[in-house]
């Protein structure tokens, strides 16, 4: 599994702003486990794929008593993801495996979840609290067709698994499949590159998302999701929240080329963001409370915000960017533009 060489992103901490509106909308809750005590393992053992290829991740191994008791908190901690908390189920799980991501910006933990009587699994993930990819979480939930489950304590943070294919597993296993719908493929692609674009999430490059195949009565339809928000406003270069132009997407790029014209990307594009505006107006006083806090934060550095100032200004031919303070301004004005939201700029720029 090769992965692009990247400069490692810095943390930003949760401001109380932030906190705030996490326990306001019951995103912070006390959970059983810390990141921290999943770091304290006693051995490692590397994992390797069905093809006995190093998948960069490792196994961890965990002294029998600290073990035990850590496995039924993480029980804990995927029934309250996906069970709402009800911990009559616990007896039908157990925790089959452990897993530490040597490569991410989070370093992971992925924890494996079996249930006793019928061997079902899932996953779900335990990683360090950043801010910037807190507000991209949340402007998921807000503005995507996508529910995503998550909760925080302190600086720990829990995901639940998103399913589907990844991205590069998908164009080198399913791109050349007779069955695939390559028109709705393509559509989707667009769709994605633009909500991607909208609120500002980068980094897509093809293992930071998965596809979802659905089978309907006349072909498969696909969505598009991201499962990684690390990237949430952060880089200054605007090329990198858009999916089209990183290496690995190109075979989807060129088959969006090969059939979907201009006017109907365009069309695609417009469609969208009617989605995305759609869904901003069913939250407004959530969406408000998030962007008061987004824009009072520090989730990048001044170079990334001035770089992506200059960029913005110059796509928008929009002179308010020089004015932004603070890349969550930066987002909620782009939002603000693109979605024709005039009054949902940020308060500072609406003059």
């Amino acid at each position: 599994m090769n992965k692009d060489v990247q400069k490692k992103k810095q943390f930003y901490p949760i401001s109380g702003r932030l906190r705030n509106y996490l326990s306001q909308y019951k995103r912070e809750i006390s959970l059983a486990v810390q990141y921290e005590n999943l770091l304290q393992s006693v051995d490692a053992y590397p994992l390797m794929n069905e093809k006995n290829e190093d998948t960069l991740w490792q196994s961890m191994v965990y002294d029998q008593h600290y073990g035990k008791e850590i496995f039924e908190g993480l029980k804990k901690i995927y029934v309250l993801l996906r069970g709402g908390g009800d911990q009559k189920i616990l007896d039908n799980l157990y925790v089959d495996r452990v897993d530490y991501c040597t490569f991410g910006n989070t370093k992971p933990f992925r924890i494996r979840i079996v249930n006793h009587y019928n061997d079902n699994h899932d996953y779900f993930y335990v990683k360090k609290a950043d801010a910037s990819r807190i507000y991209g979480l949340e402007l998921e939930q807000l503005l995507s067709p996508n529910e995503i489950n998550f909760h925080v304590d302190q600086d720990t943070l829990v995901e639940e698994h998103i399913i589907g294919v990844p991205g590069d597993d998908f164009i080198e296993n399913f791109l050349e499949r007779e069955d695939l719908n390559e028109v709705r493929l393509a559509k989707e692609f667009i769709k994605f590159n633009e909500r991607c674009f909208v609120r500002l999430l980068g980094d897509m490059r093809a293992y930071n998302y998965v596809v979802e195949m659905t089978p309907d009565f006349e072909q498969n339809q696909y969505r598009v999701r991201a499962i990684d928000f690390d990237q949430q406003s952060y880089e200054g270069r605007k090329s990198f929240y858009l999916p089209q132009f990183f290496k690995n997407n190109l075979p989807v790029v060129n088959l969006c080329s090969r059939l979907i014209n201009v006017e109907t990307s365009h069309q695609y594009q417009r469609e969208e963001r009617t989605l995305i505006k759609r869904r901003f107006n069913v939250a407004p006083t959530r969406i408000a409370r998030l962007r008061e806090s987004m824009c009072e934060d520090t989730i990048s550095s001044d170079q990334q915000l001035n770089t992506l100032k200059v960029d913005l200004e110059r796509f928008h031919q929009d002179s308010r960017f020089s004015q932004c303070r603070t890349m969550g301004e930066i987002t909620f004005l782009n939002i603000a533009i693109l979605l024709d939201l005039k009054n949902e700029a940020p308060v500072r720029l609406l003059g």
